[in-house]
C-alpha cells in the first residue's frame, strides 16, 4: 500500500490552497522539481530586510540627537555672545575719565605755562598756582630767566591711564614753530577737581604731509573768456554786498550774501573752467582781496593800486554756475578744494 505524505496531514496546509498545491508537486513524481532547483514559493517571509530596518533606526536617532543638541546650543551661544557684547560696550575707552573737562583744564594751564617773561615772573607764579599740587615749585621748573610766548593752543590727543590719570597733549604755536605740550593730569572723582600731576614735556609737532601732485585738468578756454568779466563783476558786488548787483548774477531762486565791505575786490587773478559738457559747470576762481587798515576805503582801488588798502590777500573759491538763456549765473559759492598741480 502506498505511503501517504505526512505533509498533507497538517491541517494548516490543508487550509491553505497555495501550500496544498506546493506539496502536491512533491508528492507527484512527474510534477516534482528537478534536483538542485529551488522550488517556487508563494510568499516572502521578510527576514532578509532586517538590516535596513536597523539602519533606518540608527539614522533616525542620529538626526534626533543632532536636532536636540543644536536646539540647546543655539540659545546658549546667543546668550553668551550678547553678554560679551554688552560687557564690551559697558567698558568705555576713557575708563570713566572726564576727557573733555581735563582737556579744558590742561589748555588753560598751557596758556600760563608756555608764556613767561623775567620781568613778570611773580605774575606767572600766581597764575600757575591754581593748577599745581601743594608743595610744587611756584615756577614749576622755570628758573626765572629768559622769555617765551605761545598761542593757538589746541587739543591734540588724550591718553587715559585709568579712571583718575591721563596725559593730555596740546598743540601750540611759538614763533614759526608748531610744537606739542604733554601734560599729566590727575582727576579726583570725589571732588570733581583736577591738578597737574607731573612735569609737562614739550615735543616737536609732526611735520606737514607730502602733497601728491595732481594732473592739470583740461580747460575750456572759450567758456573762461566768456565768464571772466561776469565773474569779476560778481566778486566786486560780493565784496560790497551789493544786493541789487548780486541778484543780477545769481541763479533763479538763489540768494547770495557778501562781505559787507570787509574786503574790497582787487582782481580776478585766475579762472579755471574744466572742459566738460553741460549747462552746469564747477569753476575755480582765484580772487585778490584788498585788506583794509581799519576804516572803509574812500575810493575803489584798481588792480595793482589798492588805494588806502594796506595789503592784498589771494583766496580761491569754487562756484557752481548754470547757463540760462545764453548767460551764466552763480548757483553756489564755497571754498575751493585742493589745488591742482
Amino acid at each position: 500500500m502506498a505511503r501517504r505524505s505526512t505533509v498533507q496531514q497538517d491541517p494548516r496546509i490543508a487550509g491553505d490552497p497555495e501550500l496544498s498545491a506546493y506539496t502536491e508537486e512533491f508528492d507527484d513524481p512527474e510534477r516534482a522539481p528537478a534536483r538542485g532547483r529551488t522550488p517556487r514559493r508563494g510568499r516572502w517571509s521578510g527576514g532578509g530586510g532586517r538590516w535596513l530596518v536597523w539602519t533606518g533606526r540608527v539614522i533616525l536617532w542620529a538626526l534626533i540627537v543632532v536636532i536636540v543638541v543644536n536646539g540647546v546650543r543655539a540659545p546658549f551661544e546667543r546668550f553668551t555672545q550678547q553678554g560679551a557684547a554688552e560687557g564690551t560696550a559697558s567698558t568705555p575707552t576713557d575708563q570713566g575719565f572726564p576727557v573733555t573737562e581735563a582737556t579744558s583744564f590742561a589748555s588753560q594751564f598751557a596758556a600760563v605755562y608756555l608764556n613767561f617773561d623775567a620781568v613778570r615772573a611773580s605774575e606767572r607764579a600766581g597764575r600757575l598756582a591754581p593748577f599745581l599740587p601743594d608743595g610744587a615749585e611756584p615756577q614749576f621748573g622755570w628758573d626765572g630767566l629768559g622769555r617765551m610766548s605761545a598761542g593757538a593752543i589746541q587739543p591734540y590727543d588724550t591718553r587715559v591711564v585709568d579712571g583718575s590719570n591721563a596725559v593730555v597733549t596740546l598743540m601750540y604755536q611759538s614763533g614759526n614753530r608748531r610744537q606739542l605740550l604733554s601734560v599729566p593730569v590727575f582727576y579726583d572723582p570725589q571732588t570733581g577737581r583736577f591738578v597737574v600731576s607731573g612735569r609737562p614735556g614739550i615735543l616737536p609737532a609732526p611735520s606737514a604731509a607730502n602733497l601728491p601732485v595732481l594732473p592739470t585738468p583740461e580747460r575750456d578756454d572759450a567758456v573762461e573768456r566768456e565768464l571772466r568779466t561776469p565773474m569779476a563783476n560778481f566778486f566786486k558786488a560780493y565784496a560790497a554786498s551789493d544786493t541789487a548787483s548780486l541778484q543780477q548774477y545769481a541763479a533763479s531762486g538763489v540768494t547770495l550774501e557778501g562781505f559787507g565791505g570787509a574786503f574790497t575786490f582787487v582782481e580776478l587773478k585766475d579762472l579755471v573752467v574744466p572742459l566738460v559738457s553741460g549747462a552746469t559747470r564747477e569753476v575755480t576762481a582765484t580772487v585778490v582781496w584788498g585788506v583794509p587798515t581799519g576804516a572803509a576805503p574812500s575810493a575803489e582801488p584798481t588792480p595793482g593800486d589798492p588805494g588806502d588798502m594796506s595789503g592784498k590777500l589771494e583766496q580761491s573759491y569754487v562756484l557752481t554756475v548754470v547757463e540760462q538763456d545764453g548767460k551764466w549765473f552763480v548757483k553756489e559759492i564755497r571754498g575751493a578744494e585742493r589745488s591742482a598741480g
